[in-house]
């Protein structure tokens, strides 16, 4: 989705930083906006996938893998299956996509992809066909999936996305997606970059990041649950028609620092009609970092949103939201605020159609009944 006028957003160090403990030397020395060009991308990937080191048959000579030992979960076998994945070649697998590819079609039993620290180079896509697929990661600071497709180079925005789950009951704990597709410039088009594109139902992530610049999380359909997760973007960076819910998620604005004029919006939801049933709830979370951003932006005619016991910096506008500059939409949006607190939680210049809750009109909101948990949300040890 593009914003009104072209606006550069450059991505922050803090985005450099959050994989500085990860094992490869030639990242280390690189910044993302490096990283985001598709030649030193392709340098990552071959580093990444050149000479997978396993065991010498030199039984003196030291091999990386000699004192691997991993963490894996303590697991049911009659229930869930483990798979593991490591750059180096220690594991079954050096790469995601082909842990994935390995799962049996419709299998019954879950199957946990366990993978190591690192960086993996690579764009993964879980089809409808493999359902009950967790990805477990070593801290979302450790592991990470990255890509840097974006609308122009793949086939629009919905397809950008470095992961892409079409599956049901798909699981990610302590990993973080990432694209990192040139940075948009004064004008861009075609530069919306999504980092993972969540199009089943029954999703749920624990501990995990996401970092992008444009579109970062497509929460496309279905109901999905986001607890104790780091969120980054600059435009519409949680966007899409599913009907989830975040708790204490960390969303923070990269959109360029030190202007007066909007430059980003946190949400875009994408519900067309009365008859949908999704929306996004955000409760107990902090929204923060640089620009002057909307909450929210009207996508589609009823979009739903609501801010629950959130904390919101300065950098909120104090109008809010944003209708898309479509007054025909401040009938059927919905926009609610309820218990917020910081400076940009001030509701005395909200735009006319954002709705200030009680606590009736919040309690559906607040709770995970909201995407009917009960029915299908495990906990975080299963």
């Amino acid at each position: 989705m593009n914003i009104p006028k072209g606006i550069y957003f450059p991505l922050s160090i803090a985005i450099v930083a959050i994989l500085a403990s990860i094992s490869f030397k030639i990242f280390d020395r690189l910044t993302f906006e490096e990283l985001s060009s598709p030649i030193i991308s392709r340098i990552i990937h071959s580093n990444i996938h050149r000479g997978h080191h396993r065991h010498h048959r030199d039984d003196k000579k030291q091999s990386i893998c000699d004192n691997f030992s991993p963490n894996f979960p303590t697991i049911d076998p009659t229930t869930t299956s483990i798979l593991c994945v490591d750059h180096n070649g220690c594991c079954n697998f050096t790469t995601v996509q082909a842990a994935v590819d390995s799962v049996g079609n419709f299998s019954a039993t879950r199957s946990l992809i366990w993978i190591n620290s690192g960086i993996y180079f690579e764009k993964v896509i879980i089809p409808k066909t493999k359902p009950n697929i967790t990805f477990q990661g070593q801290g979302y600071t450790s592991t990470a999936i990255v890509y840097n497709d974006n609308a122009n180079s793949s086939r629009g925005t919905f397809y950008s996305g470095s992961v892409q789950v079409f599956s049901t009951n798909f699981i990610a704990k302590n990993i973080s997606f990432m694209n990192v597709a040139p940075i948009p410039g004064p004008g861009a088009v075609g530069a919306q970059a999504v980092a993972i594109r969540i199009g089943g139902d029954q999703a749920a992530f624990w501990g995990c990041g996401f970092f992008g610049a444009q579109d970062t999380l497509h929460d496309d359909r279905g109901r999905h649950y986001f607890k104790e997760c780091y969120i980054q973007g600059s435009i519409d960076f949680v966007f899409g028609n599913g009907k989830s819910l975040y708790e204490n998620c960390e969303l923070i604005s990269m959109a360029s620092p030190g202007s007066r004029s909007i430059n980003g919006a946190v949400t875009a939801h994408g519900r067309a009609s009365k008859e949908e049933d999704s929306g996004f709830a955000f409760v107990n979370c902090n929204v923060g970092g640089s620009g002057r951003i909307w909450l929210g932006r009207a996508w589609r005619p009823f979009s739903t949103v609501v801010f629950a016991n959130t904390f919101m910096t300065d950098i909120i506008s104090p109008d809010g939201w944003n209708d898309l500059n479509d007054p025909s939409r401040d009938q059927t949006i919905f926009y609610g605020e309820y218990n917020c607190s910081g400076a940009g939680s001030n509701m005395s210049q909200r735009a006319p159609y954002v709705q200030k809750l009680n606590d009736t009109q919040a309690l559906p909101f607040l709770s995970s009944s909201f995407i009917d948990a009960d029915q299908w949300l495990q906990s975080f040890s299963n």
